[in-house]
Order: structure tokens, then sequence, then C-alpha cells
């Protein structure tokens, strides 16, 4: 299911639930409605200001519906994520062959994420024209596990490829950084819902492993889609867009519905992480083999958009 991010980031609104609809009303003067959205239409909404205010009942409706409610700090990095606590009919019987998971298991589909992660990072180096051997070169190299964590190895050589050696990936910086926060912030709270309606629990993680992430399964499965908003950044960033603004804002959340190549045909990056969490699920239950990953190349609007420039 493809729905829409909302994201509320002017000051002094209140949200509410109203006849089946997310409904934003201004809190000042004479508190006019400002607009209104099907509640069956929300993925999730992002709460990205202050002075903001909602009702209990339209958080019980998002959760209901498996829409998260995001809350975002000042560097647009989420800090908190409503969700609910019953998101599939087998979620107890997939909470348990989470849990009973092998160590060998896990390892083994760690390694199917880095090397997806590796190729796409590949994929937007050479959509920008810098050189994109040296992380294709890893790909082939990553083990069970990553023992030798080519993830991070790949991480250091891709920041500098993508943005030059000056570029430091930092969650509080401003400019660049801020926007790769924003991206990131819209790409987990779409992630983090896929991860729910799978059945799965979110803290329950093959990788990441920080004690105070409650998310980290949900960190997992959107690394090799994080590529995706790097190069959004990118070519934002080229555009002469140095920040997060709502122009940029727009254009981040529209990476969500690109299509990337997959193994069924054109499918949006949202349905790419639907599908990869639910496959994820199947090998837990035994009912799949391999995780429903993206093949490597462009989302479409990007890639006509390169073509175009």
């Amino acid at each position: 299911m493809i729905g829409r991010i909302v994201e509320v980031a002017d000051d002094r609104r209140h949200l509410f639930l109203s006849r089946g609809f997310l409904v934003v009303q201004d809190t000042e003067g004479e508190r006019k409605e400002l607009g209104q959205i099907p509640l069956d239409d929300v993925a999730a909404v992002i709460a990205n200001a202050h002075g903001l205010s909602y009702t209990n009942n339209l958080l019980v409706a998002l959760a209901e519906r498996c829409a998260p409610f995001v809350l975002c700090a000042a560097n647009h990095n989420a800090v908190g994520m409503v969700l609910t606590i019953d998101g599939n009919y087998q979620q107890a019987k997939r909470f348990d062959a989470q849990l009973a998971a092998s160590q060998p298991l896990i390892k083994r589909l760690w390694a199917e994420i880095v090397k997806s992660k590796l190729q796409q990072q590949a994929v937007a180096l050479e959509a920008t024209g810098a050189p994109f051997v040296p992380l294709q070169a890893l790909v082939r190299k990553v083990r069970s596990g990553d023992p030798d964590n080519f993830e991070a190895q790949g991480a250091r050589r891709y920041w500098g490829l993508l943005f030059g050696d000056d570029f430091r990936r930092d969650q509080q910086g401003g400019g660049l950084n801020a926007m790769l926060n924003y991206g990131y912030t819209v790409l987990r709270a779409a992630t983090a819902r896929a991860v729910v309606s799978a059945g799965l629990h979110p803290t329950i993680g093959l990788h990441h492993s920080n004690g105070g992430n409650a998310m980290r399964l949900v960190d997992d499965l959107m690394e090799p889609f994080r590529p995706m908003i790097d190069l959004k950044v990118w070519q934002l960033h080229k555009q002469g867009e140095g920040m997060v603004t709502p122009d940029s804002k727009r254009a981040l959340v529209k990476t969500l519905y690109d299509d990337m190549q997959t193994g069924a045909g054109l499918t949006p990056v949202m349905v790419c992480a639907q599908k990869l969490a639910t496959s994820l699920a199947q090998v837990f239950m035994g009912a799949k083999d391999k995780l429903d990953l993206p093949l490597p190349g462009l989302p479409l609007a990007l890639a006509v958009s390169f073509q175009d420039e």
C-alpha cells in the first residue's frame, strides 16, 4: 500500500480526528481549519514543528492503521515514534520466529543487506559521475555477518566520493547533513510501518545493537534505501539547495514514491521496503529462503532527471 507522508512543519497547529479525516487547525486567531486528509490515505505523520497539539483519538486511529506518528528534534532527526502494538494477525507467531532465528541465519541475512546497500551506493556514485568501482569491489568481499565491517569501510569511501573529501557525516550538523537527517527520518517512518505491518518487532534487530535504540530492525532494513536519499540530496545540492526548506522536504518525501528496479519490475521505494520486511518475516517463518531486496539501479524518476541535466 502506498500512502501519503504528512508533515506538519508550521508552529501553533492542532491535529485531530473528524469523521475519518486527519484535520489540521490553526491555534491562533479564529482557529481556522487549514486542511484535512482521509486517514486511510496516511502512511505516516511527521511532527516537525514547535507548539503542536494533537488528540488521543487521532493517535489511536493512526496506530490502528499502522501509520507511525513521528516526533522530530530541531535537527530533523526522529526522536520518538508512536507505533501500533498489533500490526499483523500472525504477529505472535512471527515474534516467536524472530526471537528463535539462529545466529547463522541472522548473519547471512545481514550480509545480504550489506551487499545490497553497497550496490546501491555504487549506483548512486555512478549516477553522479564519481568513481564507483571501489564500492562495487567491496560487494564480492562481504562474508556472512560482515565480520570485516565492509559496510563501514564502504561508508568512509562513499561520503568523500559523493560529497567531496571535506564532507563529514554529522547527525547534529546543518546544511547537507540536515537534509540527509530529514530524508532518513521520512524513510525510517516508512520502514517502521513496513516492519510493524509485517508482524515483526522493530527492536529485535539483525545487526544494529545499540541498547537504547527501539528501532534496531528498522535501521537494519532501511540501509539499502539510504543511497536513494543520498542521491536526491546530492541532486538538490547541485541545483543550489543547501538546507532543509519546504521545497527540499517535498523532493525528499517524493523519493519514497520513485520506482526502483526489482525482480517483479519497477516498484516504488516505499513498496520495496514493505516487500523487504514481509520477506524477512517469511524467512523467519521458514516460508522463504532469501530477502526480497531491490536490484541495483536508479529509481526511474531519478534516472530521467539525471538524463535531462
